[in-house]
């Protein structure tokens, strides 16, 4: 069952109220993503990891477009009040650059996630080279994407540990030298993990679990690239 989380409530309520208390001028929680805008071209995401120093980061999206950087970023923060504080770093410089940071919607940010995994060539060959998919289609439809033996979690408890991950494929009896758990040059988890399965077969068939919950977190499950897992081991070493 998925946790109830106010970035993601939904009323079941049929009738035309507000819920008690909006009257009152109560309003929840936005989504903690910001965008970044006018970054260095040769920026990474420990740099953005860097520039917001003393904050809980979640994920970091470098936007590109047709296979070069765009200068612009989101940012996904541990909560509200983390990216509030984000917002107070606008305007600050990054190496010679100053640095637009402002709010964003958290579709803005699920949109671009989907329009870089269809980039990266995980989507089927018919896109490539094609005009970027129209909004509505622009959710991955993940039993049109390509298949590797990798898979990435995203999404995880900050605390998990590989175990859980073991457990959580139950039946597919994955070791743990297969599990990489992806943490940021601080040595703090990001939420993320990486997955290595006997085969693509066996990974596209444990894609069953995607949306099912570790703890109390609801975990994400996406088809990666030994090369994106290799990447993203590197970081964590940095």
């Amino acid at each position: 069952m998925m946790e109830s989380n106010p970035y993601f409530a939904v009323s079941s309520s049929t009738n035309s109220f507000p819920p008690y208390g909006y009257g009152s001028g109560f309003q929840p929680p936005l989504f903690p993503v910001v965008r970044l805008r006018g970054l260095p071209f040769n920026c990474t995401d420990i740099d953005i990891i860097k520039f917001f120093a003393g904050l809980d980061i979640v994920d970091v999206l470098l936007v590109n477009k047709n296979g070069r950087f765009t200068g612009e970023a989101f940012v996904v923060f541990a909560g509200s009040m983390q990216a509030d504080f984000a917002l107070q770093r606008d305007r600050q410089n990054m190496g010679r650059r100053y640095v637009e940071v402002f709010r964003c919607k958290k579709l803005d940010y699920y949109n671009a996630v989907a329009a870089e995994v269809n980039y990266e060539g995980i989507y089927d060959n018919d896109f490539q080279g094609s005009p970027p998919p129209s909004r509505s289609k622009r959710f991955l439809d993940k039993d049109q994407l390509e298949y590797t033996e990798i898979l990435k979690l995203r999404g995880l408890p900050f605390s998990v540990q590989k175990s859980q991950i073991v457990e959580f494929f139950g039946e597919f009896k994955l070791a743990d030298d297969r599990i990489h758990i992806a943490c940021r040059p601080d040595g703090k988890a990001t939420g993320e993990a990486f997955v290595e399965f006997d085969s693509a077969e066996d990974a596209k068939k444990a894609m069953c679990k995607d949306k099912m919950t570790i703890g109390s977190r609801y975990v994400e499950l996406f088809p990666s690239t030994p090369d994106e897992a290799r990447r993203a081991e590197s970081r964590s070493r940095q």
